[in-house]
Parts: C-alpha cells; sequence; structure tokens
C-alpha cells in the first residue's frame, strides 16, 4: 500500500489549489479526480473565459448557516493574493461588471496555470479514478479505488464539490464521506440557478421569450439590480441567479423592471404632455416594445393615455416596478451554478477547514456550506478555503 502525507479527493478549483499549496510545504500529495480532466467547472465558467474572483470578495457576499465562518480564510487568502498569481503567469484579463474579473482569453490558462503550480510542487495528479472504498485507520485514512489499487493518507482532503451540473460529473460524495464520519450536512438545494413557474403565470412569459431588462428583484430582504432574462422556462439573467439562493418555495419575489423611476408620475405627465399615444407605445420608451405591450394588454390599457385614470397608470406602475410573482421552483441542479448547503461549518474549524470530530478529516469548495453570490465569488471561495487547508495538512 502507497502512503502519501495527503490525499485529496477532487481536482477542481480548490482541491488543486490545495494540491499546490501542500505541496509546496514538502508533503506528498496525491490528487484523485474520477473525471477524465482536472478542472472542468473552471473550463465552462464565465462562457469559457472564467470569472476567477471579485474585487469585491468579502464575508457579506456569501450565505452559511454560519455567517462568520468563511472570514478567516477570505482574509487570509484574498482576491488580490489570487490576482497577483494570475498576473504572475502573465495571463492577461478585465473588469466586466460589477467587481468580476475574466481572463481575456481561455478559461483554461486558469487550469494550466493550477497545473504548473502542482506539477512544480511535485503532485501526483491521478484521473479517472474514484474512491471505492474509505476507511479511517490508526495511520490515517486507507482508501480502495477504482483502479484496484489501495493508497493511505495521513491527511484525507474532500473537495468534490456539489451537485451542480451533473453532466460534468457532480456527485453527492462529499456528503456522504461527511455523513460516513458523523459530520452534519445541512439541507443542499440548487442555487445560482433560474426560476420557474407554474402554467398560468409561464403562458404569459413565454411570449416574452429573450427580452432582457435591468431590473431590481427582492425576495425577503435580499434584492439584486442586474440583467433579467425572460426564457421559454421561465426568468433567467444574473439578477434571478442571484435572488435564487434567497427565495424559498411558496414566497413571491417582487420584480421593478424600471427601477429608480416614478412610472406613475411618468406616466401622469406622459398623459398632459403626449395625451394621444397609447399606453403601450409610452411604455415602449421605458421597456422593450413587446414587454410594454404584453404590460398594457394585461391591465387593460386600451385608448389613449389621455383618456387613462389614476387608477390605470398605477396599476401600469405597479405592473413594472412592483410585479410580485410566485415561483413553483427552479431547474435544478441540471442548470445551477452551485449548491446552496453542504458540510455543517459548525462542525469545521474555520481557520484550517479540518473537521473538528475527526482528525486529519478537511473540507474544501463548494462541498462545504459557504454559497457565494454569482460573478467570481464562489471561486474565490475555492482559492482561500484550498489554501487554508494547505497550509497544514
Amino acid at each position: 500500500m502507497k502512503s502519501y502525507d495527503v490525499v485529496i479527493v477532487g481536482a477542481g478549483a480548490a482541491g488543486m489549489f490545495c494540491a499546490a499549496e501542500a505541496g509546496k510545504r514538502g508533503r506528498s500529495v496525491l490528487l484523485l479526480e474520477h473525471g477524465a480532466a482536472p478542472g472542468e467547472k473552471i473550463r465552462i465558467s464565465g462562457g469559457g473565459r472564467c470569472s476567477f474572483t471579485n474585487l469585491h470578495a468579502s464575508p457579506q457576499n456569501f450565505l452559511s448557516g454560519n455567517p462568520h465562518f468563511c472570514r478567516s480564510a477570505l482574509s487570509r487568502y484574498t482576491q488580490r493574493d489570487f490576482i497577483a498569481l494570475v498576473d504572475r503567469y502573465g495571463i492577461a484579463w478585465h473588469e466586466k461588471t460589477l467587481g468580476q474579473l475574466f481572463c481575456d482569453g481561455s478559461a483554461k490558462q486558469i487550469i494550466e496555470m493550477l497545473l504548473a503550480e502542482m506539477q512544480a510542487a511535485n503532485v501526483t495528479l491521478q484521473l479517472g479514478t474514484s474512491v471505492a472504498d474509505l476507511r479511517k485507520s490508526d495511520e490515517g485514512f486507507d482508501l480502495s479505488l477504482s483502479r484496484g489499487d489501495e493508497v493511505r493518507a495521513a491527511s484525507l482532503v474532500i473537495a468534490t464539490g456539489g451537485k451542480s451540473i451533473p453532466k460534468m460529473g457532480a456527485t453527492g460524495f462529499g456528503y456522504e464521506v461527511a455523513q460516513k464520519f458523523g459530520v452534519p450536512v445541512t439541507e443542499t438545494r440548487a442555487a445560482l440557478v433560474p426560476l420557474t413557474f407554474d402554467p398560468a403565470t409561464l403562458e404569459r412569459i413565454v411570449p416574452l421569450a429573450g427580452v432582457a431588462v435591468d431590473a431590481v428583484v427582492r425576495a425577503g430582504k435580499a434584492s439584486f439590480k442586474e440583467g433579467m432574462l425572460f426564457t421559454h422556462r421561465g426568468l433567467s439573467g444574473p439578477a434571478i441567479l442571484q435572488i435564487s439562493s434567497y427565495w424559498r418555495e411558496g414566497d413571491e419575489i417582487d420584480i421593478a423592471m424600471a427601477p429608480g423611476m416614478d412610472v406613475f408620475e411618468t406616466l401622469r405627465r406622459a398623459r398632459s404632455d403626449h395625451g394621444k399615444q397609447a399606453p403601450a407605445t409610452f411604455l415602449s420608451t421605458i421597456l422593450p416594445k413587446r414587454l410594454a405591450q404584453r404590460i398594457a394588454d394585461d391591465a387593460g390599457a386600451t385608448g389613449n393615455l389621455a383618456d387613462a385614470s389614476d387608477a390605470l397608470l398605477r396599476k401600469l406602475d405597479a405592473a413594472v416596478n412592483h410585479w410580485r410573482v410566485k415561483p413553483q421552483g427552479s431547474e435544478g441542479y441540471r442548470t445551477a451554478e452551485v449548491t446552496l448547503g453542504g458540510v455543517d461549518t459548525h462542525a469545521l474549524d474555520s481557520k484550517t477547514m479540518a473537521a473538528k470530530s475527526v482528525p486529519g478529516l478537511y473540507f474544501i469548495g463548494e462541498v462545504v456550506d459557504v454559497t457565494g453570490w454569482l460573478g467570481g465569488y464562489n471561486f474565490q471561495w475555492a482559492w482561500s478555503s484550498g489554501w487554508s487547508a494547505g497550509q497544514v495538512v
């Protein structure tokens, strides 16, 4: 049986970064990946350009049952630290919106950088290999691998991600390991995911498929101002993906499609200045034409603005900036960018990512109950949590 100081399961962002960091400390590291290639989520992220971090990453951009847990890792390895690494490799990047950083070229540059870091640190990467069995021993952990060989690890790091995007090979393996060793796991659900609707609501939405607006979308106390897209399945776009992490079944969301504008007052002035215009015609100066027409039709706003009552104008205002609609659900893990929930952070050491009750066992990245906003935050959590574990395993 071959022995390693560290065995890491999962060659995604967190796993590769942790492997490189541990290897730099002179540790013998084996990184296992059940897929045929490392870093597949990195490869497809950001439209193939990888939103590798966010300039504004801080604990307030993350959801967790233990909100302060992520503070230590994020403060000890920051977005500036990762940007410095990217710069050191000469990878050109740009800021898109809201602090999101993307490669000018391909996301593969980030994967190649991580592979180079691991190679320099003498990390052994084994692809197409899964863990068939896992046992705790006096020396650490004994693993039976799918290829038939056995390995021993003094430290075991679980970096297998969540359930999102199963076509990329996502599984619930990390949660199974946690449960096997008595480490609690919080409820998991799809996050950063498009929302779906009941047939009656969908009948109104489908004709608007392809229409996009800048909107403020609210659920409870959370709100996001970003793009929103009508689709054949419901609502999508950054604002919807963001709010999906906060929305819960049975709740409504509140949508403002002309945020910052008093639509009632604007319509009232238009009634005096452009009385011969149809309400839909004037609304199309504020909203995309198809959306303006649908709102006017739904409100029964026929005739001219000059004939519209204040009550009708308030109805139009509410439809534009206070559209309250109840999603039926989401598109689920199939299209979700991340998994909300995971290994309970109350059971982990926030500085090292170690399981408090199981010496030598660590959890990093998406498998942990720390979920970032859309826009590079989840990658920063991968780098920060992977770095933290890499300093001690």
